[in-house]
């Protein structure tokens, strides 16, 4: 076995060194690999990259890579093997589907013999800003350029940290394996299987880089309850005033985005935890998607493109190299991620303090929601329950244009345990900080999806201003008296007809009939909850003559 390792990280002999890389591989239970490649600098990670025809460089440097067949999470994929750990804590359904250890063990052992002769590259880091809370985890790819993306996005260790280092989760990608599905009763060659007795992952046939980050996020989402740590699908920044704001919502709503603010600190961009102590970031990085970008709109994040970054799926001119953003012919789920230290105003550290506002986003694909309104405590509570959101193009497998959705805590997909503990410690978070929160629709106005327009960054980024600064406390509000919410009858910079969604449909009749079939999808989702009845009334109300 040939070994690469800078040698500034162990200062061993050749021998040490080797015996430490066995040590390595072995505790993942693979042998017999060729080279191993670990705790490789940037520039030598794309260099094997490159090398192994994984991807080209744009013009600015970034590694440019397609994903194959799987170009967004594929959910029908992913399983939690039910171990009697587990199986009583667990919310088994649709989303947490269980695979047996039995099958797991024989995806394991395929993975041990894939791996046999082939190149590995090992990445050692950390998931969480506050070594208070942190967690040590350690990914196997056969990919450089998904060694890119961990070095991008985790934490990485290094110096005195590697001599001891121990995992507490171990995540293996195989992205060239196939499965067969007839032989372990699953739905395809890829899966993602989450073994927590083991403390292991494995991510099969699939190339897609947003598999290892959400794997690893269901696995926070398990742990830290435990830790007294509300762990939170969020991105989050901070003003100069030390003011934190948290911003919900799923893939594409815009979490990135908003919270990548010039005149704001950037603590992350996704995934968070609110410790007695305060908010810090799980990851170090960005994982934004790109379709649209423009450097007008989302300056921060365009510069951020560049070597050391890793873009996936986004068409680049063969000749000049540079990347076309409005391209979706690939997927509509463009990405591309980065360090959080590439964004100027960032704090790597990744922790601040409790937040003053928390902004629930939501696309709207029925163009009939608000785009910003102000809530009550239960209100809050019903909202993040409810978890409202369109499912937008390519962020899964199979979802070509904006579907409505309700996704629990806003982010039901990384949610192993019941949604009822998340949303009893939210709960607990406001009434100990007496947090604000509002909803920002990001979706479409004037109309549905494929009628109306997507509501203008311009026009989100000045009602989030508002918010944030506390002008919008300011206006005078309104009840919809639809959707039971506090609309505001103006905010600086927003054009005061844009507030009233009826007002921006040119058929009024047909925005009472959308709105009103919107209202008995939250009636109908809110059923299924136990609990909950006293937050009813604090949901939308299904009009009498509907």
């Amino acid at each position: 076995m040939n070994v690469t390792i800078d040698i500034l990280v162990f200062r061993r002999s050749p021998k040490e060194k080797r015996a430490k890389m066995n040590q390595i591989i072995e505790t993942a239970g693979l042998k017999n690999v060729n080279n191993v490649y670990y705790q490789l600098s940037v520039a030598e990670i794309i260099e094997h990259a490159l090398r192994n025809n994984e991807g080209q460089l744009s013009e600015k440097g970034a590694l440019v890579t397609r994903t194959g067949a799987y170009t967004g999470r594929s959910p029908n994929d992913r399983y939690i093997v039910d171990t009697p750990d587990v199986h009583n804590n667990i919310n088994w359904g649709k989303i947490n589907k269980s695979i047996s250890e039995e099958k797991f063990n024989i995806v394991y052992e395929k993975m041990i013999k894939y791996f046999e002769g082939k190149n590995t590259y090992v990445f050692d880091g950390y998931i969480g800003a506050d070594p208070k809370y942190r967690y040590s985890s350690r990914f196997i790819t056969e990919l450089a350029s998904q060694n890119l993306f961990c070095n991008c996005v985790f934490r990485k260790a290094s110096g005195e940290q590697l001599n001891d280092f121990k995992p507490d989760w171990t995540v293996i990608s195989a992205s060239h394996l196939s499965l067969n599905p007839k032989e372990l009763d699953i739905n395809s060659e890829a899966a993602v299987l989450l073994n927590f007795e083991k403390k292991m992952i494995l991510v099969v046939a699939t190339q897609y880089a947003g598999e290892i980050k959400k794997s690893i996020f269901t696995v926070m989402n398990y742990v830290y309850p435990g830790d007294n740590v509300f762990p939170m699908h969020c991105s989050c920044n901070v003003g100069e005033d030390g003011a934190s704001a948290l911003f919900f919502g799923l893939s594409g709503t815009g979490k990135t985005t908003l919270s990548a603010d010039p005149n704001r600190y950037l603590i992350g961009d996704d995934e968070h935890g609110w410790s007695d102590d305060g908010i810090f970031n799980f990851e170090n990085g960005c994982y934004a998607k790109t379709i649209k970008l423009s450097r007008e709109n989302e300056p921060q994040i365009w510069d951020s493109i560049k070597f050391g970054s890793l873009a996936e799926n986004v068409v680049m001119d063969p000749e000049t190299r540079v990347l076309d953003f409005d391209d979706g012919s690939i997927t509509e789920n463009t990405r591309a991620s980065y360090p959080v230290d590439f964004i100027p105003n960032a704090l790597t550290e990744g922790v601040t303090n409790h937040p003053k506002a928390i902004v629930f986003l939501t696309a709207d694909a029925f163009g009939v929601m608000p785009p910003v309104s102000k809530l009550n405590k239960e209100q809050a509570q019903y909202h993040f329950i409810s978890g409202y959101t369109s499912k937008l193009a390519g962020t899964e497998r199979g979802i070509t244009e904006p579907q409505a959705a309700f996704s629990t805590c806003f982010g039901a997909p990384f949610m192993p345990l019941q949604s009822y503990k998340y949303a009893e410690m939210l709960t607990r978070k406001l009434e100990e900080h007496d947090t604000n929160v509002y909803i920002i629709n990001t979706g479409w106005s004037g109309g549905p999806y494929g009628v109306g327009e997507r509501i203008s960054i311009p026009y989100t980024r000045a009602m989030v201003d508002a918010v944030l600064s506390g002008e919008i406390e300011k206006a005078e509000f309104w009840v919809h008296p639809v959707f039971n919410v506090m609309v505001p009858k103006s905010c600086p910079g927003v054009p005061s007809e844009v507030l009233d969604p009826k007002s921006t449909w040119h058929d009024k009749a047909k925005y009472d009939e959308q709105a009103a079939r919107l209202a008995e999808m939250f009636v109908e989702n809110f059923k299924k909850f136990q609990n909950v009845d006293h937050l009813v009334k604090q949901g939308p109300q299904v009009p009498v003559n509907s």
